[in-house]
C-alpha cells in the first residue's frame, strides 16, 4: 500500500494552491522538553487545515469535471468546497447535526451546498456516499484514500527541507490521512525519523486498535465505544481507524500517545498567548503531547504538527477566560456597600486606584444577609496575578469593606 502514496507527485499536484506554511522554533516547549522543538504551522494553512492538501491533490487525479461530495466535522469539507471552487466544480457536503455553526457557515461560503444530516460523522459518512452512488459523482473520503493521504504527506516534504535536523515528527491522528502521510514522506528523510501520532483520550481508536499505549498512560472508559462528542478535538473524533490508514500507521508509527481535555484546553492556551497562533482542538493536540512532559528529548529537533486553525470564537474565548480564572488574573469578589448615591463610585474608586480592572458589576438584593440601606455588590476584576488581587482586597478590608473572594 504504500507504494501507492506518492507524496512527491502530489506536491505537483498543489503546488501553488496551498499555502508552504512555516516552521516555528518554540524556545518555552524547547525548554520544557529538553532538546529543541518547532511547529509545523499548519493552521495557517489556506482553508484553515492541512486537509486542502488531500483535497487538491484528489481533484487533480480525476481528470474531468467531477461533482464532489463529501462528509466531514468541518474541516475536510471546507477543504474540498475550496477545492472544487478552484476547479470550477459543484460540491456538497454532509455534516453532523450538532456541527459547528462556524465551520457549516465556512463551508456555505465557498460555494457548497451543506446538509446537516446524521447524529455522527460516520453517519454522514454513508448518507455522503449513498448520494455520490446515486448521483454518479465522486465521493471524497476524509482520510481513507490514497489520493488524499499522498496530498497530506507534502506537508512533511517542506518541514524535511525547513528542518534539516529533524529527529522526530508529533501528529495529531483521527482517521490517521494525516500521520500515514507524513510516515510515507518521512522515509524519504536522509536519517530515521520517528512519527509519534497523538489522539484525544476521549476517542482514541488506534490506540486501541494498534495497541501502543504504555502502561501509564490508559484510555478514558478503556473498553467501551469511544465517544466523539466528548472531546473538544472533534477533527480528529474518529469512531473507528480506516481500512487503508490503520495497517499504514500499524507500520509507519513509532509511538501513539493520548492526551486529555484538560491538556487540550492547555494547548490551545498556549498557542494563543505563546506562539500566536490560533490552533483548534485536534491541532492543538501535538502540543498538549509535548507539554505533558512525557516524551523524552532527542538529538536533533521535535516538530510538533498543528494541523488546524478552525475553532469556534465562543470556544476559545472560553478557554482563554478561564485560563485568566485558573492563572489568578480573573476574579470575583463579593462585599456589600451603602445603599445610596455614590455608594459603589466609592468602591470602583479604591478599586482603579489599585490598578484593577473591573469587568463586571452584579447588584444582589435578595437571599444575602443584609443590613438597612446596604446591598451586596459582586464584582469581576482582571488583575495581574495572584499577589495584586490579594494587595486590592487588603486595600478593600482596611478601607471598611468586608471583601471576599467567591
Amino acid at each position: 500500500m504504500i507504494a501507492q502514496v506518492d507524496p512527491g507527485r502530489a506536491r505537483g499536484h498543489v503546488a501553488g494552491l496551498v499555502v508552504r506554511t512555516p516552521t516555528l522554533a518554540s524556545d518555552e516547549l524547547s525548554g520544557l522538553l529538553g532538546s529543541p522543538v518547532a511547529l509545523k504551522a499548519e493552521c495557517l494553512q489556506r482553508s484553515g487545515s492541512f486537509k486542502l492538501r488531500g483535497a487538491l491533490n484528489k481533484v487533480a487525479t480525476l481528470g474531468g469535471a467531477h461533482e464532489l461530495i463529501a462528509a466531514s466535522a468541518g474541516n475536510h469539507g471546507r477543504a474540498v468546497a475550496h477545492a472544487a471552487r478552484l476547479h470550477g466544480l459543484a460540491c456538497t457536503v454532509f455534516m453532523p447535526r450538532e456541527a459547528a455553526v462556524s465551520k457549516a457557515a465556512a463551508i456555505h461560503a465557498l460555494g457548497a451546498e451543506v446538509l446537516l444530516e446524521g447524529d455522527t460523522v460516520e453517519e454522514a459518512l454513508v448518507l455522503a456516499r449513498a448520494r455520490a452512488h446515486a448521483e454518479g459523482a465522486t465521493f471524497v473520503h476524509p482520510f481513507d484514500d490514497v489520493d488524499v493521504i499522498a496530498g497530506q504527506g507534502t506537508l512533511a516534504l517542506e518541514l524535511l527541507e525547513d528542518v534539516p535536523d529533524v529527529a522526530r515528527v508529533l501528529v495529531p491522528v483521527g482517521g490517521g490521512g494525516l500521520a500515514a502521510g507524513v510516515g510515507i514522506a518521512l522515509r524519504g528523510a536522509p536519517r530515521p525519523v520517528q512519527l509519534i501520532g497523538v489522539q484525544a483520550r476521549a476517542c482514541a481508536p488506534y490506540a486501541r486498535a494498534l495497541g501502543l499505549l504504555g502502561d501509564a498512560e490508559l484510555v478514558e472508559g478503556d473498553g467501551a465505544e469511544p465517544s466523539p462528542g466528548a472531546t473538544i478535538a472533534d477533527g480528529i473524533a474518529i469512531k473507528q481507524p480506516g481500512a487503508i490508514t490503520q495497517p499504514l500507521l500499524a507500520e509507519l508509527l513509532d509511538g501513539l500517545h493520548t492526551v486529555t481535555e484538560e491538556e487540550l484546553a492547555h494547548a490551545i492556551v498556549f498557542l494563543a498567548e505563546r506562539s500566536k497562533l490560533v490552533a483548534e482542538g485536534a491541532g492543538a493536540a501535538a502540543v498538549a503531547a509535548l507539554m505533558t512532559g512525557r516524551l523524552d528529548p532527542v538529538e536533533g529537533t521535535t516538530v510538533a504538527v498543528v494541523s488546524g486553525g478552525n475553532i469556534d470564537s465562543g470556544l476559545i474565548a472560553t478557554l482563554l477566560t478561564r485560563h485568566e480564572t485558573e492563572e489568578g488574573r480573573r476574579v470575583r469578589i463579593s462585599t456589600r456597600v451603602a445603599d445610596r448615591p455614590g455608594g459603589l463610585a466609592e468602591l470602583l474608586g479604591l478599586i482603579a486606584g489599585a490598578r484593577a480592572n473591573v469587568i463586571g458589576v452584579e447588584h444582589r438584593r435578595e437571599a444575602v444577609p443584609l443590613r438597612v440601606r446596604e446591598t451586596a455588590v459582586e464584582l469581576t476584576l482582571e488583575t495581574r496575578g495572584p499577589g495584586h488581587t490579594a494587595a486590592v482586597l487588603d486595600l478593600l478590608r482596611q478601607s471598611g469593606y468586608d471583601a471576599v473572594v467567591d
